[in-house]
């Protein structure tokens, strides 16, 4: 399965051209972790944007578990966005195959594909939402 293949089944990526998910190839590189691996550290400085194509990864705050990320689901979105600290740890739970966009990557990505910004808020406003349910708007 090429990156091009795999891009194709994220859907933050779905109902992109094949033009534009062989662009985003182009821009992301492979990676692999191996179970207990650390993807993320809370606190550190963020540098990459992650897309899981395969495997589980653990996500905790303060030492706590807050969910589950699984094919398809993406991280350190939001280093990239504000330029703050990592907000979250994110540790391997099974072996995970991934593509990772290094700062220029992600800000290509935001700059050419406005609709993956509005992508990437609403994911994080769903994550808010899970995270404190009974908030009010």
């Amino acid at each position: 399965m090429t990156s091009i293949d795999v891009l194709q089944t994220v859907p933050l990526f779905q109902g992109m051209t094949d033009r534009t998910i062989g662009i985003i190839a182009d821009l992301a590189q492979p990676a692999t972790y191996a179970p207990g691996d650390t993807l993320t550290r809370e606190g550190d400085q963020g540098e990459s944007f992650i897309v899981l194509t395969s495997g589980t990864a653990d996500v905790s705050q303060a030492g706590r578990s807050i969910r589950t990320l699984g094919t398809g689901d993406f991280l350190g979105e939001v280093s990239l966005i504000d330029g703050g600290p990592r907000t979250a740890t994110v540790t391997a739970t099974s072996p995970i195959d991934a593509l990772v966009l290094d700062r220029a990557g992600f800000g290509r990505l935001m700059d050419e594909f406005p609709s993956i910004r509005l992508d990437l808020v609403t994911a994080l406003a769903q994550r808010l939402r899970q995270r404190a349910p009974d908030s009010s708007d």
